[in-house]
């Protein structure tokens, strides 16, 4: 076993495994942290005893109360594997303390994986696995990925982004250009078809394993605009490629898509503009929130992730002129007008 330390929730964490493997010992590593309060530990029994699919490890997901909940990860992973997609089965689980025991998908995500020469198999590999996750979908299992939770996401942006992040203030007529932004955006996603969507489809939570790829990260998954995970995977917040290798890939998956009967527009250029305008809203949301976990959570790695993210938005916002207004606002921000004011 792991020994306590400081750490007050490790007697039940080692408990709860101890249970799980019938008593025998084990050794409990940190596996890795994310962008939450969960954590995750690399579980190794001291001895051979018989593991899921041959696994020589499992992992332990620690899920605090009241912080985090992990019945919603424990549906998904169910609807995940259902569908046909690599997903960690859940082996054991204390919902009231927050502990789950998953399989192992192992230790090479695709972000240390991804380069020119592996980039295209693996995009397929998870283009195919999205195809299947989508084509599951069916009305009335995950919660509407509706206008309130869009509109709450894209809020980000101007309240952490914008004001704590760049320490700036909108004024009025600024604000209303953002809002008249927003507005278009909004209509768009919320005018396309709704499917099972992962919310954080990208390089970071896709594992390299067999069958490949191995999922993780899905319990805020929700049923909403079809292009979103898309726009997760190939405008990737940690990883980017040229636009002419993001417009093959997503026409591949849209050849993809509509043999496998899912509600994609007929035309790829109505999809393509879809996938754009979806992004608009993914990428606010992200500097958003990668602001938030900067000055609220002390996680400031995510700082040096921004100008990617901006890059996606600037060259979306670039492209439509009805997106003109976004452009006036980031232009605003950046060159700091007098129309933009600083907080207090």
């Amino acid at each position: 076993m792991h020994p306590s330390h400081s750490d007050p929730r490790a007697p039940a964490l080692d408990a709860f495994v101890a249970a799980a493997l019938d008593g025998v010992p084990f050794t409990r590593e940190p596996a890795s942290a994310d962008a939450s309060f969960r954590r995750y530990f690399r579980i190794t029994p001291a001895r051979d005893v018989p593991l899921a699919r041959g696994a020589a490890t499992l992992i332990l997901m620690d899920a605090p109360p009241p912080h985090e909940d992990c019945r919603p990860f424990v549906h998904v992973a169910r609807l995940l594997a259902e569908a046909g997609v690599n997903a960690p089965a859940v082996l054991a689980q204390d919902l009231e303390q927050g502990f789950l025991l998953l399989t192992d998908l192992g230790t090479t995500t695709y972000l240390a994986a991804l380069d020119d020469a592996s980039a295209h198999r693996l995009y397929m590999d998870a283009i195919d696995a999205l195809v299947r996750w989508q084509a599951a979908s069916r009305d009335g299992v995950l919660p509407p990925y509706d206008e309130a939770v869009l509109a709450r996401e894209i809020a980000l942006f101007p309240d952490w982004y914008v004001a704590r992040h760049l320490g700036r203030t909108l004024d009025e007529p600024t604000r209303r250009l953002l809002d008249a932004s927003v507005r278009m955006v909004l209509d768009n996603n919320l005018a396309q078809a709704r499917v099972f969507v992962h919310r954080d489809y990208h390089s970071r939570n896709l594992m390299v394993c067999t069958p490949n790829p191995g999922v993780l990260d899905f319990q805020d998954a929700l049923h909403g605009p079809i292009t979103y995970d898309l726009v997760s995977l190939l405008r990737d917040a940690y990883v980017e490629w040229p636009e002419e290798r993001q417009l093959d890939w997503a026409i591949r998956y849209w050849e993809r898509a509509r043999a496998a009967r899912l509600p994609v527009p007929a035309d790829f250029g109505t999809l393509w503009r879809d996938f754009e305008w979806m992004g608009v809203q993914r990428q606010l949301k992200v500097l958003g929130i990668f602001a938030r976990l900067a000055h609220r959570d002390g996680k400031h790695g995510y700082i040096g992730d921004m100008p990617r993210v901006m890059r996606y938005l600037r060259a979306a916002a670039r492209r439509y002129r009805e997106l003109d207004p976004l452009t006036r606002v980031l232009d605003a921000l950046e060159q700091r007008p007098a129309i933009v004011g600083t907080t207090s």
